[in-house]
């Protein structure tokens, strides 16, 4: 996910203070790992030299710090256009990890089936886990779940189709 981008958004939707803008990004975009604040402040900065938001003036507040509200430039507000409407390409992982794990294992004349077996166990587990996330999750939360579940099944399938090919590759990888 392009941070920048999305705090961009964000603030299109409404000018505010970096402490505010890191909450929307938590609570629409956080999941299990919210944006650290250094990470919200550094990209401020660079949207700020990229001419694409404007610090408007600092405010006080409480008995605290003062505190320095952003709002998007028109260029920011172009820049979010192109990014919302320009497709994602998606990222073919033609040399996954697991795929790597395979062809060593029959390199060395490993067992593939037996890592093959442990990890669909392992896909299978977490998807488990997302299942129960998604009870009681708002439905931000739960499309972004699906999407998770989405791809682990598509491994499954990759891991299924790979494990019936075994003998196959098995003897592709002995001839190279």
């Amino acid at each position: 996910m392009d941070n920048a981008q999305t705090l961009l958004g964000l603030l299109e939707a409404a000018p505010s203070h970096g402490y505010d803008l890191k909450g929307e990004y938590d609570r629409f975009f956080g999941g299990s790992k919210p944006m650290a604040f250094g990470q919200v402040y550094s990209t401020l900065a660079r949207l700020i030299r990229d001419g694409l938001i404007l610090e408007l003036a600092a405010e006080g507040h409480s008995g605290g710090p003062e505190r320095k509200s952003y709002a998007v430039t028109d260029a920011g507000r172009i820049r979010v256009r192109e990014w919302m409407f320009t497709p994602d390409i998606p990222e073919a992982a033609l040399q996954s990890n697991l795929f790597a794990k395979t062809v060593i294992a029959l390199l060395l004349d490993e067992d593939a089936g037996t890592l093959l077996d442990a990890q669909r166990a392992c896909h299978q587990a977490r998807m488990r886990e997302l299942t129960a996330a998604k009870r009681g999750a708002d439905l931000a939360s739960v499309l972004t779940i699906d999407h998770a579940l989405f791809h682990i099944e598509a491994d499954l399938r990759w891991i299924e189709l790979t494990g019936a090919r075994l003998t196959e590759l098995r003897a592709g990888v002995r001839g190279a």
